[in-house]
C-alpha cells in the first residue's frame, strides 16, 4: 500500500455540553489535522494523490469551514446567541469532541472522492483524537 499525509494547521472554538469539565466553557486549540490518504495503485504521474489536490480539497474547506470559527452542537443554547451578533459557527449534529472533528475532516475527504484512511486531529501538543472509518478501501 502507498501512503501520503498532509498536515493542516487550523485555530478553532468550541464547547462540549454535557460535560462537567473545563471544556463545558467556550475555549479555543491551535488545532492540527493529519490527514493520511492510502491506496493500492499510482497514477500515471507515480502518485496516489498529488498533495496540492488534498490542499485543494481539505485544506481549503477547513479554512473556509473550521479555521477561525466556532465549532458546536446544533443543540447548544448559546448558538442563536452568536447567530444574532454575527459570528462565525460551524453547527455539527454532534458535541464538537476532537474525536468527532476528526470524523468530520473524514466524512468531508471521503465525500469529495479522496481515498482517506484516517484523519488525526491534535487539540494540543499533548492530546489527539484519530478516525479511520470503516475498512472500505
Amino acid at each position: 500500500m502507498y501512503r501520503v499525509t498532509r498536515e493542516i494547521e487550523f485555530c478553532y472554538g468550541h464547547r462540549l455540553l454535557n460535560y462537567d469539565g473545563k471544556c463545558r466553557h467556550l475555549h479555543g486549540h491551535n488545532g492540527r489535522a493529519v490527514v493520511t490518504l492510502e491506496g493500492s495503485r499510482l497514477d500515471s504521474r507515480g502518485m496516489l494523490v498529488d498533495f496540492g489536490e488534498i490542499k485543494q480539497t481539505i485544506q481549503r474547506w477547513i479554512d473556509e469551514q473550521l479555521d477561525h470559527n466556532m465549532l458546536l452542537c446544533r443543540e447548544d443554547p448559546l448558538l442563536p446567541l452568536l447567530r444574532e451578533r454575527g459570528e462565525r459557527v460551524f453547527v455539527m449534529d454532534a458535541n464538537p469532541t476532537a474525536e468527532n472533528i476528526a470524523r468530520l475532516i473524514y466524512d468531508h475527504g471521503r465525500g469529495a472522492g479522496l481515498p482517506i484512511s484516517e484523519v488525526v486531529l491534535w487539540e494540543t501538543p499533548n492530546c489527539f483524537a484519530a478516525y479511520s472509518g470503516e475498512d472500505d478501501r
